[in-house]
């Protein structure tokens, strides 16, 4: 899916925000709130395969002598 007409996440959610403004204003017929709603999760998957793809990337980050070494996150006490 790496086409270069591809959104990016960042646009994605933009479009995601309007789309849900929109859809809070309910001055959208029930016609055009199905529409919103299929464009809306379309974009929802989207984002979520970007940021899974950004979290197996950032799962395996390489040390200092090039090794690939497994990424953990330490949570603050």
């Amino acid at each position: 899916m790496s086409d270069k007409n591809e959104i990016s996440f960042e646009d994605a959610m933009l479009k995601l925000e309007k789309i849900v403004e929109k859809l809070e204003e309910g001055n959208v017929s029930l016609e055009e709130s199905i529409t919103y709603y299929q464009e809306g999760m379309k974009l929802s998957k989207l984002c979520s395969d970007k940021l899974s793809v950004v979290q197996e990337k950032m799962t395996n980050i390489m040390n200092e002598q090039g090794e690939l070494k497994q990424f953990e996150i330490q949570e603050e006490e």
